[in-house]
């Protein structure tokens, strides 16, 4: 494979500038600028030498040799000074040796897929803990990276290969006199992997919305204080407030961190008949988002209107403009912030016990392979039970499943998603 080279830290003025180089010219091309590299694994002080012998910068020079690096290959990494004019004079510099060529975007990460340091789902882990911004996404990435989910999905397989290999038994000695019955060893094989598939399963939708946030919807009538709200909420002005009934129209999305969890907060229009055909589209939106949403907080007002949808056993009721009105139950001003820390509180509350439910899995892409597997075991149980004359039907239904198991780590029918997933990754990983 080609030696590649990149700027493995971020781009910018900073303290520390890494740069790394990766393949099978890696310590020849470093130690033509470094002179005698430092033992494997052992950092040492170098100067970096370009054209002329003239010294580019002293960099910390770290070794990795073949097998034992994060791509699989020799590695050396220089720890630069961080400025933009050093990083720029030794990526020049290497850029003259004939063996090397830059990186492409992701292409450390996807040769570590490739020599089988990294599998696919702790591919997705990285690059979900590079984007992650709370706490939860934080752990929920480093449990992906860590191989959690590859080590899953292969106490699977291997549930799921001895199953198949107890039907094949079958189907290769139909002919003659077998005492032993195997369904019973498949069944409790099968049924086991059905129900921690399927409780995996049900979890992904919940880690999903870790991953990529939950939505939180303020509904409630014209001029409750909604806007209000969402401002104490982002604390800043996010969306436009006044006496005016009516006067939020859109939809307004605030992004931030309720109790270490990812949260967009919708702020909707007032829910009530529309007084003309501007105001009639944003209700419309309002009842679209606020049905779809992940949690809905009702706020209240002593007005009179009504709120075209009712609250839902989980959403929050709370009591609004709390500054104005004397109440026993829960409320809030955003006004003056009354309240305001308790609603945070019962939010966190609420999205903490959902979260108990997450599994390991993260993306559409694991959800939708583990629902076939599901379909397949499901087909398979069947077959079993019609007996022996059916077992090849049933094992070439486990191997479907297996398939389908297979490609979250990568092992099968994932090529076309290489492009793609690598595509998110930055220059340098």
């Amino acid at each position: 494979m080609d030696t590649i080279y990149s700027l493995a830290s971020a781009r910018g003025k900073a303290g520390v500038a890494v740069v790394r180089i990766s393949g099978p010219h890696a310590f020849s091309a470093a130690s033509g600028m470094a002179g005698k590299l430092p033992p494997i694994r052992k950092a040492g002080l170098r100067s970096l030498k370009g054209a002329g012998d003239h010294i580019l910068d002293e960099a910390l020079v770290l070794c990795f040799d073949d097998g034992a690096s994060f791509t699989g290959e020799p590695v050396v990494e220089m720890q630069l000074h961080g400025s933009t004019a050093v990083v720029r004079a030794v990526l020049d510099e290497l850029s003259t040796y004939p063996d090397l060529r830059l990186a492409e975007p992701g292409e450390f990460t996807r040769r570590a897929l490739e020599n089988e340091r990294l599998d696919l789902s702790q591919v997705e882990g990285l690059a979900d803990l590079l984007d992650a911004e709370t706490e939860a996404q934080r752990r929920q990435a480093f449990a992906i990276l860590s191989g959690a989910l590859g080590d899953v999905a292969e106490g699977w397989r291997r549930d799921l290969i001895r199953a198949a290999a107890l039907l094949e038994a079958t189907i290769d000695f139909a002919d003659e006199d077998v005492p032993v019955d195997v369904s019973p060893e498949v069944n409790d094989l099968l049924d086991g992997v059905l129900k921690t598939l399927a409780k995996e399963t049900a979890g992904t939708r919940i880690a999903e919305r870790i991953r990529d946030g939950f939505e939180v919807a303020i509904v409630g009538a014209p001029n409750a204080g909604k806007s209000t709200l969402l401002n104490a909420l982002a604390g800043r002005d996010a969306a436009i407030t006044s006496e005016i009934a009516g006067t939020t129209r859109d939809v307004i999305e605030v992004q931030m961190e309720l109790a270490g969890l990812p949260v967009t907060v919708l702020d909707t229009a007032g829910l009530r008949e529309a007084q003309d055909s501007v105001e009639a589209i944003g209700v419309e939106r309002a009842l679209a988002r606020a049905n779809t949403a992940d949690l809905r907080i009702f706020l209240m007002s002593d007005d009179g209107h009504g709120l075209l949808i009712d609250p839902r056993t989980d959403d929050i009721v709370v009591q609004g403009k709390a500054d104005l009105h004397e109440t026993d139950r829960l409320a809030v001003s955003g006004l003056t912030g009354q309240g305001v820390d308790k609603l945070v509180e019962r939010i966190g509350e609420c999205l903490a016990d959902r979260v108990k439910g997450a599994g390991i899995a993260t993306r559409a892409r694991h959800r939708i392979a583990m629902e076939r597997a599901l379909c397949a075991l499901e087909d398979a149980r069947i077959e079993v039970q019609h007996g022996p004359e059916r077992a090849e039907i049933a094992a070439e239904e486990i191997r479907t499943a297996t398939r389908a198991l297979d490609s979250l780590v990568g092992r099968v029918d994932v090529e076309h998603l290489l492009d793609e997933i690598f595509a998110s990754f930055c220059l340098g990983k």
